[in-house]
C-alpha cells in the first residue's frame, strides 16, 4: 500500500528527485528564477514538446517569452548588473532539460555558447554591439565549431580557413550540427587563419539582405536525437565579412577552448535534467501501473531500479554543482569541468535505459516522454566532447601526460 502522493513537482518547491535537497543552497533570489522558469515550461513547453520533437522543428515561438523570464546570458555583466553564480544558469539548465532537452539546448546555445563566446573573446565594443541585443533575445546565436570531417580532432584539424583580404575577412570551408542556424541572426565561427594556421573566432551576422553572399545553411534532416534542435550543415565559399567582426581576442585554439571549458560544466547540468525528466516519468509510471493485481512500484525489481536511477541523479547533480562553485570562486581548470560531463553523461546512459525498462513496451511510445529522453539523451554524451576525450583531458590533468594522439 502507498504512503507517498504520486510525484508531483508543480505543488512544492522542490522537485521530488532532488532527493539530498541541493536547491535548497539557491539564495532566495535565484531560487525565485528556478521556479518561474519551470513554472513557464509546464506551462508553456510540455504541452507541445513531443508535437515539436515529431515535426522536428525548433518552438521559435518560445524565444520572446524567454526574454521576459529575464534568465538570458545570466553568466556575464550587463549594464553594471554583476554576473550571476554559476549555479543559477546551471540549475535553469537542468529545468530545461527536465522538460524538454531540445528546448533547453537551444536555449543554452544561444545563452551559452554563442553570448559567451562574445562575452570571453570579444573586445568591449563588440560586446556593446552584440550581447545586449541576445539578452533581449533580439537576435538569436548559433556557435559554429565543428566540421563534416573534423570531431574530436578539432583543436588541431580544422578545415574552415580564414584568408585577411584588406578590411575585410574571407571565410571559405563547411560546419556541422550548428544548433540554431538555421533562423539565426548571429553565428560565431572558427576558422584556421591561412597566414598563421591558428584558429580565429568570427562573427557572421545578418543584415537586411541577409547573411553574406557566399554563405549557406542547410538543415540536417533524418536526425533522431533532440529533433526540435535545428541543427544544420554550413557553407562558406568566399564569404568575406568584415575585418571588425572579427573576435579580437579569439586568436588560437586555446582561447576558444575557454568557451568550452566553461559550458562542458553546463551540459553535466542538463544531463542531469534529462536524467530528472525521465525518472520522474518512470516513477509516475510505475506507481499507475498495476500487473498481477498490484502497482509495479511495489514490486522488488522495479524498487531496485528507481533507487539506481536516484543514485544517479543524486552523484550527477552533486558533481555538477560542484564545478559551478569552484568556477564562482575562480577555479577553473579543464580536468574538472571534462570530468562532470564525462560522468554525467554516462550516468545518463543508465538512467534513461533503467526508465525505458520500467515502461516495457510503453516506452517506445512518444506520449509517455521516456522515448524523447532516451533518444536525445545520445546527442547530449556526444557533443561538446565524447567520454573518451574528456577522459583523456581528465588524465593529462591527474598524472600530468597527455595521452592526445
Amino acid at each position: 500500500m502507498s504512503t507517498h502522493e504520486p510525484l508531483g513537482p508543480l505543488d512544492k518547491d522542490y522537485l521530488a528527485a532532488d532527493l539530498y535537497g541541493y536547491q535548497g543552497l539557491l539564495t532566495e533570489e535565484e531560487n525565485a528564477a528556478v521556479l518561474r522558469t519551470r513554472r513557464f515550461l509546464e506551462d508553456e513547453v510540455r504541452p507541445r514538446a513531443n508535437e515539436f520533437w515529431e515535426k522536428a522543428e525548433s518552438p521559435r515561438h518560445l524565444l520572446p517569452r524567454l526574454a521576459d523570464l529575464d534568465i538570458v546570458g545570466l553568466d556575464y555583466e550587463f549594464d553594471g548588473n554583476p554576473a550571476s553564480r554559476k549555479i543559477l544558469s546551471g540549475w535553469l539548465s537542468l529545468e530545461f532539460s527536465r522538460v524538454d532537452p531540445s528546448t533547453g539546448t537551444m536555449f543554452t546555445v544561444h545563452s551559452g555558447l554563442a553570448m559567451s563566446s562574445i562575452a570571453i573573446l570579444g573586445s568591449d565594443e563588440q560586446k556593446d554591439r552584440w550581447l545586449p541585443a541576445m539578452k533581449r533575445m533580439e537576435k538569436i546565436g548559433a556557435f559554429g565549431l565543428s566540421e563534416p570531417r573534423g570531431g574530436s580532432d578539432v583543436a588541431g584539424g580544422l578545415e574552415t580557413t580564414a584568408r585577411r583580404d584588406g578590411d575585410e575577412w574571407v571565410l571559405n570551408g563547411s560546419k556541422r550540427w550548428i544548433g540554431n542556424a538555421t533562423f539565426a541572426d548571429l553565428i560565431v565561427v572558427f576558422a584556421k587563419d591561412e597566414a598563421d594556421s591558428e584558429v580565429k573566432g568570427f562573427v557572421l551576422e545578418k543584415g537586411e539582405n541577409g547573411f553574406p553572399d557566399g554563405f549557406r545553411a542547410e538543415k540536417i534532416e533524418r536526425k533522431y536525437s533532440l529533433r526540435a534542435v535545428e541543427n544544420a550543415d554550413l557553407y562558406f565559399e568566399d564569404c568575406r565579412i568584415p575585418a571588425a567582426d572579427k573576435l579580437e581576442n579569439a586568436n588560437s585554439f586555446a582561447d576558444t577552448a575557454k568557451v568550452l571549458s566553461l559550458t562542458r560544466g553546463g551540459v553535466a547540468w542538463g544531463a542531469v535534467g534529462i536524467m530528472i525528466g525521465a525518472f520522474e516519468r518512470a516513477v509516475d509510471y510505475a506507481r499507475e501501473r498495476e500487473q498481477f493485481g498490484a502497482p509495479i512500484a511495489s514490486f522488488q525489481l522495479i524498487s531496485d531500479l528507481v533507487a539506481r536511477m536516484a543514485g544517479n541523479i543524486t552523484a550527477s547533480l552533486g558533481m555538477a554543482l560542484r564545478v559551478s562553485q569552484l568556477q564562482d570562486s575562480g577555479v577553473r581548470h579543464d580536468e574538472h569541468a571534462a570530468l562532470s560531463k564525462a560522468y554525467c553523461t554516462t550516468r545518463l546512459r543508465e538512467v534513461v535505459g533503467w526508465a525505458r525498462e520500467i515502461l516495457g513496451g510503453n516506452g517506445i511510445v512518444l506520449d509517455y516522454d521516456v522515448i524523447r529522453f532516451f533518444a536525445d539523451a545520445e546527442a547530449v554524451y556526444s557533443y561538446e566532447g565524447t567520454s573518451q576525450m574528456n577522459n583523456l583531458i581528465v588524465g593529462r590533468g591527474v598524472t600530468g601526460y597527455s595521452a592526445f594522439v
